[in-house]
């Protein structure tokens, strides 16, 4: 079975051989892989590992859509063969982990599970920064642990999740976290399941970007969201800016998503399976001199951030900010009737 993950990336060399050698033990067959303005190498290891047969690498480098970067890069994508001959297809960031509790831990496993799914939602599982100032060239997956409680009930970003969907021409375009595009013809015989084992409403279907929050999302399987890293990391993402947005990431960003409450070790069980295919890219001596050159350029970014009062002062303000407290569910009720307020309210 042809399964296809869709990945856009800018300067983030250092995590990229981790990331793939993950998600080819996890099953992912066949990569595509857009990159955009970079600095640190991304590209030329992209190109590296293409001539190597382990992925696909298209330059985004503009000019873009309305939609930004990563909207063009899939606008793009959905006229490509390697999509329309993919049998299941999944967009994912390059912090985001798939992580699968059932069987071998592999997409089959969980395609196994489900087998009437049409579409399957894989809903993030916050990590957080844990206390980790520094960022070191060492595993992401072995690094960070704290995450998120599985039952959260506030914000509703931290159930967002990523749709893993079977290619039988329901959707016609992949999208950011869900296939767009679909069609009317084909939508009623769709069944979306979540990662729970449970059968999705009709909005699913259509245009839903979130899980039910406040009740168990995990049981087959998740997204580890290594939304953060280190705090040195995430200066470095603010001053690449967001994906879709032109605003940089900020402190209320950070809060929004730190949650260290619970430990998750879980995915450290495909280790015995991802390391050896990492170690053997490693072999590569290209693809392991273009790692060690984005490691060095990491460290000599922040050193000049460092000298700018606004990175400066982030990182200070990352540094001083305890973990966030994870709010109760009738706050959650209460924050969510506030929302429905405002926007049933008129703009003068």
């Amino acid at each position: 079975m042809n399964f296809l993950a869709i990945l856009t990336v800018r300067n983030e060399a250092a995590f990229l051989l981790e990331w793939l050698a993950h998600h080819r033990a996890v099953g992912f067959t066949n990569f595509l892989v857009f990159s955009n303005d970079c600095q640190d190498g991304t590209d030329l290891m992209l190109d590296r590992l293409a001539g190597m047969g382990q992925l696909t690498h298209v330059r985004n480098d503009g000019p873009y859509d309305k939609g930004g970067i990563q909207f063009s890069a899939l606008k793009q994508a959905g006229r490509m063969d390697i999509v329309k001959k993919a049998d299941w297809i999944l967009t994912l960031d390059i912090d985001e982990f798939v992580n699968i509790h059932v069987g071998d831990h592999t997409l089959s496993a969980l395609i196994g599970a489900l087998p009437h799914a049409s579409a399957i939602t894989l809903t993030w599982r916050l990590f957080g920064n844990d206390g980790i100032a520094r960022y070191q060239d060492h595993p992401v997956t072995e690094t960070f642990s704290a995450c998120a409680p599985e039952v959260i009930h506030w914000p509703w970003r931290a159930a967002m999740f990523k749709t893993l969907y079977r290619n039988d021409g329901t959707y016609q375009k992949p999208g950011v976290h869900r296939p767009k595009s679909p069609r009317k013809d084909r939508l009623g015989a769709a069944r979306w399941f979540d990662c729970a084992g449970r059968e999705l409403g009709d909005s699913f279907k259509v245009n839903r970007l979130y899980s039910d929050y406040g009740r168990p999302l995990f049981g087959l399987a998740q997204l580890n969201h290594y939304v953060l890293g280190s705090a040195e990391s995430f200066v470095l993402k603010s001053d690449r800016g967001r994906v879709n947005h032109s605003d940089r990431m900020q402190a209320d960003y950070w809060v929004e998503r730190n949650f260290c409450t619970d430990q998750d070790i879980s995915i450290r069980k495909m280790a015995p399976y991802s390391a050896p295919v990492f170690e053997a890219l490693k072999q590569d001596p290209e693809l392991a001199r273009l790692h060690q050159n984005a490691v060095a350029w990491r460290k000599d970014r922040f050193a000049n951030l460092m000298r700018q009062d606004e990175y400066r002062a982030l990182y200070t303000r990352l540094l001083m900010a305890p973990p966030s407290r994870p709010i109760d569910a009738p706050t959650a009720r209460e924050l969510a009737g506030f929302a429905r307020k405002e926007r049933k309210t008129p703009k003068e």
